[in-house]
């Protein structure tokens, strides 16, 4: 049921002599309208759900009486907000906020103090910390880093924990940080222990079924095919392999091999989705608070399902997201379980692309960023966004037009690998993936390019179908009124996210209570979270609110805004006294 409106916007320099605006709202069935108060300072809608099911709609309006009675000094210590997103809020304003978050791998070359604070300063919102790579004590080191940064600088970085899952993988190059394979050169594959150094031209296999699945014949994929070889022999426990496709060998690498133009799965489809070092490595997680644990190779929802049952047994608050990494056939094949299962989802195309033809991956890719969309999951895309800028201070335009795709895909997030890990230019790279996700989305609002995809109705209750009405609501109200910016006051972030689904074209502030939580969001497309302490007093939310905003220089007076609540359930359309 479509019901209109008038909303009456309250005075100021960008609606001088404001006309009613005409809206169409859809509500649920059970929820009716009625006239909304006029006031020359704002005005709102509320919705509640009574008590039997039903749904009612109140008018009301905040006095200017109440405004003035706000205190004239607020302390910007109560607030913390992002000093990056502070920073540029007051040097460029709403329109300039980027809303495609960045996500970069942290290791050798990124994981001191001051390479992270560089990072942090140029837009990194996630560190992502990989299990298949160094010692748990090294990361306990990089995590009490970016714990620090965010305490003694104003950061609000999150924390993605990658397990190593248990594929078929190389082992670790005797030590080396990488290995150069040139063409026609003869390599040794084997399951054997060797002590340290490795024989020339030997890499470890970590699965033991190795040497018996594999035929001579086979292309082997190192790295999703960053390196291929054939097979040309095999000599009990070893593969003697010869190089068809030079290139770089890093520690640790995926390894895939083909047949006959299919990829041979034999006893390596059978191994666990989470191995017993996965199991110690989330042990870890956990312990070290991580916000969001990435599970590699995931086959079913059981798996996602049995491990967020683990975690909410074992974390303090149990509030760790689990992102389900899709980077297999039977990934693509229960998509949409695990999908619904998960909190999250990455694209991870290095190692899809080697399991899938080529020219399938960018569909495949576009279909996972849609469907996360639909069932309002974060979803990232990851692998060779900029890989040549591993070795190079510039990517290549081909680079640059993959990774504006992704940004019009609205996807939530773009993910920094071996760029950021162990490349010669992290700082660069990222630089980059700003730069690029900054254009295209101002181009992509100055085109009214606003995406046509029908949502589907994702509520599983009657209050939560109103919620999702509100917030979808508050999105369209936010286009068409060209406000400013959309507030959010969200204790658990469901709210807020139900926002950044909407892909508005105006920035979100989600104000939550708790520091986990307001990390967490930082995941999300859109949204700037903040941590403030607020009660179920909406008035009283927005009088506090104003004043520290004001007080930082990150809002001014005649701001039009837009305020809803997953408290009291409200679209608020005012202007900042």
């Amino acid at each position: 049921m479509s019901q209109s409106i008038n909303l009456f916007i309250s005075t100021s320099p960008k609606f001088p002599n404001p006309p009613p605006v005409k809206l169409s709202l859809p509500f649920p069935a059970g929820i009716s309208l009625l006239p909304v108060s006029r006031t020359f300072r704002k005005t709102f809608l509320v919705v509640k759900a009574s008590d039997n099911g039903s749904g009612r709609v109140s008018s009301a309006s905040l006095q200017d009486q109440a405004i003035s009675a706000a205190p004239a000094v607020a302390d910007p210590s109560s607030i913390d907000v992002d000093a990056v997103t502070e920073a540029e809020l007051k040097e460029n304003g709403f329109r300039s906020t980027r809303r495609t978050k960045l996500i970069c791998t942290i290791g050798p070359a990124t994981c001191g103090a001051k390479q992270l604070e560089a990072l942090a300063v140029g837009g990194m919102n996630v560190a992502r910390i990989n299990m298949c790579h160094g010692t748990r004590e090294w990361h306990r080191e990089v995590i009490q880093r970016v714990r620090n940064l965010n305490e003694e600088k104003g950061y609000a970085v999150a924390v993605m924990m990658d397990t190593e899952g248990s594929e078929i993988h190389m082992g670790d190059l005797g030590g080396a940080s990488s290995a150069k394979a040139e063409d026609g050169e003869i390599w040794t594959f084997s399951v054997r222990a060797f002590d340290s150094p490795l024989p020339e031209r030997t890499i470890n296999v970590n699965y033991g079924g190795f040497a018996e699945d594999v035929e001579v014949g086979d292309e082997l994929l190192v790295d999703g095919g960053m390196v291929r070889f054939e097979v040309v022999e095999k000599i009990g426990p070893d593969v003697k392999c010869r190089c068809t496709d030079p290139g770089l060998m890093l520690p640790r690498a995926n390894l895939t091999f083909w047949r006959d133009g299919s990829l041979v799965r034999e006893r390596n489809a059978m191994l666990p989705t989470i191995s017993s070092k996965d199991w110690l490595d989330i042990d870890f997680g956990i312990a070290e608070g991580v916000e969001f644990i990435a599970i590699s190779f995931v086959k079913s929802a059981e798996v996602i399902k049995h491990l967020k049952s683990y975690i909410k047994a074992r974390a303090r608050d149990g509030d760790i997201s689990v992102i389900a990494k899709i980077e297999s056939i039977d990934s693509l094949k229960n998509l949409e379980e695990i999908i619904q299962a998960s909190d999250g989802a990455m694209v991870a195309r290095g190692d899809l692309g080697a399991q899938i033809p080529l020219e399938q991956v960018p569909s495949e890719q576009q279909r996972i960023v849609q469907f996360c969309r639909q069932l309002n999951r974060p979803v990232i895309v990851a692998s060779q966004l900029l890989e040549s800028m591993i070795e190079y201070p510039t990517p290549t335009r081909a680079e640059v037009a993959d990774v504006s795709e992704a940004v019009r895909q609205r996807a939530d997030a773009l993910m920094l690998s071996g760029e950021s890990a162990m490349g010669q230019y992290p700082e660069k790279a990222l630089t980059v993936l700003r730069s690029v996700s900054l254009r295209i989305e101002k181009w992509w609002r100055e085109e009214k390019r606003h995406e046509p995809m029908e949502l589907p109705c994702i509520a599983a209750s009657f209050a939560d179908s109103i919620s999702e009405e509100i917030c979808n609501s508050a999105a369209k109200m936010a286009n068409n009124l060209e406000v400013d910016a959309i507030f959010v006051y969200t204790k658990a972030g469901h709210m807020a996210s139900l926002l950044s689904r909407c892909r508005p074209d105006c920035p979100i502030f989600a104000f939550t209570t708790t520091t986990s939580v307001r990390r967490r969001l930082n995941l999300q497309w859109g949204l700037i979270p903040f941590r403030l302490s607020f009660s179920d007093d909406m008035e009283s939310n927005l009088n506090k609110t104003f004043s520290l905003l004001k007080a930082r220089g990150m809002i001014k007076s005649g701001d039009l805004v837009i305020a809803v609540s997953d408290m009291l359930q409200s679209i608020q359309v005012m202007n900042v006294p």
